[in-house]
């Protein structure tokens, strides 16, 4: 397989290109032709007025279309993966909650041991959300299996997992955690703070043992006091990494706008923190063992009412940037995709049009509505 995409602009690695040609060669991007210098048999698809943009990156993501990463399910794993080819994701980390060992032991091992082999949107690593929360911020998070920061679970979890548990979150100050975190950002995972009630103070001290980004921005974490600037002060004053999800209800824009303006889309990683309620219509879900109601594109607990993930879709979230005036659909892009793969520590393999990278792209209309999903170069979903 080896052909030129020609198209009226490409997202490329370095920034938005205007007309030009991308070479796709067995199922890898070769080099972009900024003018036609083609061999004379080269076979030419001509997107006209579309843009191609590298496949999205969703790095939290718990489930999709009646499937929840907790379920343990091979089938249920596969429907995710396939599902998301429809939403732009060409990679993504299964995501999991607060739950006992025994549990997230089992989830890890059958990702590890099957990922390679789901068809749909790859599977890129697995993200621990917990469990080493505090209580404060629990949100959709179950406090029965809150426990102090330890290594030697990561530890067993990772071998279950044939290494790839990619980031891992917690309460910076759960006992436990200044010491923790070092020891895991050794073993290769990233750490990220949320559901936490955390000062300021312990956030910074957290970061400066080696965590690096936040979990989803304003929600789950102690708010911005201008005494007390807790962990939304913490993320607006550094420079790590903050996720974000923007389906309108966990954040309002004129927030987003607030930290697009502090941290730039540079550090901004755009995520949906879906449930299994994702893609499916209003009504009754499970978040873990915790009942859901879906209404009105919100998922909320029955108990209490708290957002218990979303039913967000990443290209939307890429869309709504746009349409509220936030951003540039390129920076937009850049947060759905090389901005979380960096946070993460997969950009080596995915968030990018890169000579010898993986040809996973989407190709996006102008009226900016998704088109068209590829994989390693073939087609796999269209509108």
């Amino acid at each position: 397989m080896h052909y030129y995409l020609k198209a009226k602009s490409f997202l490329t690695k370095s920034g938005l290109k205007n007309g030009g040609f991308l070479e796709i060669k067995d199922g890898k991007f070769g080099n972009y032709l900024a003018v036609k210098k083609l061999p004379k048999d080269a076979k030419v698809i001509d997107k006209g007025e579309m843009l191609i943009a590298p496949g999205l990156v969703d790095t939290h993501i718990h489930g999709y279309l009646g499937h929840d990463v907790m379920d343990g399910d091979l089938n249920g794993l596969s429907k995710i993966a396939q599902g998301l080819l429809a939403c732009g994701v060409t990679s993504f980390l299964p995501t999991t909650l607060t739950a006992s060992k025994e549990k997230l032991k089992q989830v890890c091992q059958l990702i590890g041991q099957n990922h390679a082999h789901i068809k749909g949107a790859k599977i890129q690593g697995i993200y621990l959300e917990g469990p080493y929360f505090t209580i404060p911020h629990k949100g959709a998070q179950d406090p029965r299996y809150m426990r102090p920061a330890d290594i030697d679970e990561l530890l067993e979890l990772q071998a279950a997992s044939g290494g790839m548990i990619k980031k891992i979150a917690l309460a910076p100050e759960k006992a436990g955690a200044l010491d923790f975190i070092p020891k895991a950002v050794a073993a290769g995972v990233k750490v990220g703070l949320g559901h936490s009630d955390a000062t300021y103070e312990q956030a910074l001290a957290a970061l400066d043992h080696g965590a690096s980004f936040f979990v989803h921005a304003y929600n789950g974490m102690s708010g911005l006091q201008h005494r007390a600037p807790g962990m939304v002060g913490a993320l607006f004053s550094t420079k790590a990494y903050a996720e974000m999800i923007c389906d309108g209800h966990h954040i309002h824009p004129g927030a987003i706008q607030a930290l697009v303006n502090a941290k730039t889309s540079a550090k901004l990683a755009l995520v949906t923190d879906c449930m299994q309620a994702g893609g499916m219509p209003a009504g009754q879900y499970k978040l873990g063992e915790f009942l859901v109601d879906v209404k009105d594109g919100a998922a909320r607990l029955q108990n209490g009412g708290s957002l218990a993930g979303s039913v967000l879709e990443l290209f939307s979230a890429v869309q709504n940037l746009v349409n509220w005036g936030i951003c540039s659909l390129p920076d937009a892009l850049m947060m759905a995709t090389q901005i979380p793969a960096q946070s993460a520590g997969i950009a080596d393999v995915c968030g990018k049009i890169e000579t010898g990278l993986a040809a996973d792209f989407i190709v996006i209309d102008p009226a900016l509505e998704l088109s068209e999903t590829y994989i390693d170069g073939e087609l796999v979903y269209q509108k």
